[in-house]
């Protein structure tokens, strides 16, 4: 009964923020002076009116659905990783180091060794906020976001020294050797073999939390550090595993930018998605399924909204503001049923 009723209230919040969002969104496009109706089937013709348009959505997913599973696999631990950016930032260029160097090795085992060495080079990038915090207590979000700074700026340093095409004058990378690269699935498209790389990553990482030992331990450290300690459960070495598979996974999304779709290593490679994953992950509840459907509705809405912006001059800036009503209304519901638990408990205490 209980659990019906808890299904119930589910389905009822959902409809609520759904019917409040979709009324903001009505509202914003009014304020531009735009019709509503249009608007909106500008929206999903942009969606769903070519093939292009449609499996652009997986590919604008894709680094979301990296980044979002890291930051929601260390969130899940109560490590708060706000440093998906430049995880993304150093794996990018890992990666493009080993695409560009080690020539001797074969295609497609070099592809594996670059997307390798970025993992291992992401997760070592987020140990030191986690050692930081495990050890001295200082907070992640602050050795993150400063670590995020780090790694951006010695990209765009990197791109006008040492990783700059010698046979260019742009900061940018050579192009990355066609052996190397992640190939287009469909024609005249650029859905890439690199998405079905994330969409397995969501199914692993499901099962690793949900399914094994350690993914137990990692959700009980995140639940409760003390309680956990108490039952022989390490808090540091727990802390210290998901930073490194949460960089790892961020890596992961910039060597897959470079290998698949940009094919080189550039300045602003990575559009902001690490820092767009913080609200996946939490819109997600911190869940891999929920970050992969949540990846791929944001995208869907980032395609509609740039068709509405060519068509109707309706700012595509609209999809980011949508997002942080969610986001805030999401909030908005838990603290709404904590304080109605809390009153409930305390009335059942008075009688």
């Amino acid at each position: 009964m209980q659990n019906e009723k808890n299904r119930t209230r589910a389905v009822t919040d959902v409809i609520i923020i759904l019917v409040l969002t979709i009324l903001t969104g009505t509202i914003l496009i009014i304020a531009c002076g735009a019709n509503p109706a249009d608007a909106y089937a500008l929206f999903f013709r942009g969606i769903f009116g070519t093939k292009a348009g449609f499996t652009e959505i997986f590919v604008k997913a894709c680094p979301l659905i990296l980044t979002g599973l890291g930051c929601a696999v260390a969130y899940r631990t109560g490590f708060f990783n706000i440093g998906a950016e430049g995880q993304f930032y150093v794996g990018a260029m890992i990666t493009t180091i080993i695409a560009l160097n080690l020539t001797a090795v074969p295609g497609i085992l070099r592809l594996i060794l670059a997307l390798a060495a970025g993992f291992v080079a992401g997760g070592l990038w987020a140990l030191i906020a986690a050692v930081f915090k495990a050890k001295f207590n200082i907070s992640e979000i602050i050795v993150t976001i400063m670590l995020n700074y780090i790694a951006i700026n010695f990209l765009g340093y990197a791109v006008r020294s040492f990783l700059m095409d010698p046979e260019g004058n742009v900061p940018q990378s050579a192009k990355i050797d066609k052996s190397v690269q992640l190939g287009n699935l469909i024609p005249a498209t650029r859905f890439h073999a690199g998405i079905l790389i994330a969409v397995a990553c969501v199914f692993v990482v499901w099962f690793f939390l949900d399914k094994t030992t350690m993914g137990y331990e990692l959700r009980a450290v995140g639940l409760n550090k003390r309680g956990s300690a108490c039952n022989g459960i390490s808090v540091m070495k727990n802390i210290v595993l998901s930073a490194f598979l949460s960089g790892g996974l961020s890596a992961v999304a910039g060597g897959i930018e470079v290998l698949a779709t940009q094919k080189k290593l550039l300045e602003g490679i990575s559009a902001n998605c690490g820092y767009t994953a913080v609200l996946i992950a939490l819109v997600a509840f911190n869940h891999p399924i929920g970050v992969l459907i949540v990846a791929v509705l944001y995208s869907a809405m980032q395609v509609g909204a740039s068709s509405m912006q060519r068509q109707m001059g309706v700012p595509s800036s609209i999809v980011n503001i949508l997002i942080g009503v969610v986001v805030v209304l999401i909030l908005a519901r838990e603290l709404f049923h904590k304080i109605k638990i809390r009153n409930n408990k305390e009335k059942g205490g008075r009688a």
